[in-house]
């Protein structure tokens, strides 16, 4: 199960000559920095498996409550980054940011890949998007199965961090994350199939993604 009722659900890319800097940032200054927020539990930081997986990387922050998210803690820092903030993230590729609820949660713990399946749906298949949580949930080594719905409002605030960057695209409406002790536990679920049938129609952007890093609760000062 995930760490709290909201997260933080980032896909990005970064630009090639950027790659060893946005790393450097990654693990050692911006990861510390979010997970030491008050209300922020966890974060977790993936890397593409395959070239149809864009952007390339996704990183995903639990909290307590999605009040967290809107709260001052967190606006703080987003409006005040540091340095190697804004010069990595002026680097970014395709990002794509959503501030959302946990709907559905289930698993017995954190695997080592992750499928995100970024979908629109109506409110009203809330009930039959949870069936297909859970019977995501009985395929052989499945660790998670997750279901968010983005809080668009939230999402789509400009803070100093972001509004003069032009990589920024719309977040996803809703999206379900996947976890498996591997990434061939993932490719025969055919979660798109299930989410038809639940009864989702448009497109679904679909990425599978193995875990480079993670960070626990942590203090941290910038």
């Amino acid at each position: 199960m995930l760490a709290g009722e909201a997260v933080v659900a980032i896909w990005n890319g970064i630009a090639p000559e950027a790659r060893a800097q946005f790393y450097d940032w990654h693990i050692n200054e911006h990861m510390p920095e979010r997970v030491g927020i008050p209300g922020f539990r966890r974060g977790r930081r993936y890397i593409a498996l395959d070239p149809d997986t864009q952007p390339e990387f996704f990183t995903l922050y639990e909290a307590d409550t999605i009040e967290v998210l809107k709260g001052s803690d967190y606006a703080n820092r987003l409006n005040d980054p540091t340095p190697a903030t804004k010069a990595t993230t002026s680097q970014f590729r395709n990002t794509a940011r959503a501030l959302a609820r946990v709907l559905d949660s289930r698993g017995p713990g954190a695997g080592g890949a992750v499928l995100t399946v970024r979908f629109d749906a109506d409110e009203s298949l809330l009930g039959p998007l949870r069936v297909a949580v859970h019977e995501a949930l009985h395929a052989p080594r499945i660790t998670g199965a997750h279901l968010c719905r983005a809080d668009q409002d939230a999402s789509g605030v400009r803070t100093t961090e972001t509004r003069d960057r032009a990589d920024i695209e719309a977040p996803p409406t809703w999206f379900m994350l996947l976890e498996a002790t591997d990434a061939g536990a993932l490719t025969g679920i055919h979660i798109q199939t299930r989410l038809t049938a639940a009864g989702v129609c448009g497109p679904l952007q679909q990425g599978l993604y193995r875990l480079e890093y993670t960070r626990n609760k942590t203090e941290f000062a910038a």
